[in-house]
């Protein structure tokens, strides 16, 4: 069983991971919004029918696929993350506070998991992880997990790890259809259009298994400044993991179900961003456990 260093660690790999996800939008230029007036994508469906509604659900369709765009502009960004796994018998909560590079995908975070503080920085795609008070294997002060190796044993595509241009795919897979103006709201202070969209997953690089995993659609919600940055994403979602360790065996076959939610706010675009990779010696590899440990769940 992985000590409670490693079980953190990993914690994290999703955290990024997840946060990769978040931010995929992208996409043309951005005219300015009008509102909806509707609440969910069923009323959306029926006022859709008349052509003030239906204008104003492709300008929020436009809006939504520049979003990424126009955040990226800005460079950087300070950030929060809250993140809750959800696993038959056990839950899981992830807070983190930092700053993103959006150009480079570089980060620094300091995250709160199981009731552990670790400093965390991600840089070139390479995850680095310190928990005061802990030591890595071989008595390194460092954890590295190299993303795009871990990606590929957890099934992730690697394109949306630590490469946000690559995030511009989701737009894509966005119709005037997917996109639900919900209607404005603060966010610490800062007014903001809130919209809900859903992500067509066969559309997306790697599709076919990640449809396999997550169901057709990615239900998303994002909130969008005045100048077409968001500010937030939240993202929930059901994931199929390996079968219980523990389960009867004539229903060993069947997978888990692992629900999760994934909370991201933006806040002082164009903040400072340092990401430092730590000293080759003080750094344990720890890339090989979490593919092992992604085969097993796999």
């Amino acid at each position: 069983m992985p000590s409670r260093g490693m079980k953190a660690s990993a914690i994290g790999v999703a955290a990024v991971m997840a946060s990769a996800v978040l931010t995929g939008c992208g996409g043309d230029e951005e005219p300015k919004s009008q509102k909806a007036g509707t609440a969910s994508g069923t009323s959306a469906s029926a006022s859709a029918s008349t052509s003030g509604d239906a204008g104003a659900q492709e300008q929020g369709t436009t809006r939504v696929r520049a979003a990424y765009d126009k955040t990226a502009e800005a460079e950087t960004a300070k950030m929060t993350i809250n993140m809750k796994l959800s696993a038959p018998q056990e839950s899981i909560t992830t807070e983190g506070k930092g700053a993103l590079d959006f150009q480079e995908g570089d980060s620094v975070m300091t995250v709160t998991a199981q009731g552990k503080s670790i400093e965390q920085r991600v840089v070139d795609q390479v995850l680095y992880q310190k928990v005061p008070g802990q030591k890595a294997p071989g008595g390194k002060t460092w954890m590295k997990i190299d993303l795009e190796k871990a990606a590929q044993a957890l099934g992730v595509n690697a394109g949306q790890i630590g490469d946000p241009a690559q995030s511009a795919a989701y737009a894509k897979a966005i119709t005037d259809q997917d996109v639900t103006e919900v209607g404005q709201e603060n966010i610490d202070g800062v007014g903001t259009t809130h919209y809900q969209v859903s992500v067509d997953v066969a559309e997306l690089p790697g599709g076919d298994q990640l449809r396999q995993q997550v169901g057709p659609t990615l239900p998303m919600q994002v909130w969008l400044d005045g100048d077409g940055r968001l500010r937030r994403q939240q993202l929930d979602m059901s994931i199929k993991g390996a079968p219980s360790a523990g389960a009867k065996a004539e229903n060993s076959a069947a997978p888990q179900q692992i629900k999760m939610t994934m909370v991201m706010n933006y806040s002082d675009f164009g903040t400072e961003v340092e990401a430092q990779a730590p000293p080759a010696g003080q750094v344990a590899d720890m890339t090989a456990e979490v593919m092992k440990q992604g085969r097993q769940q796999s």
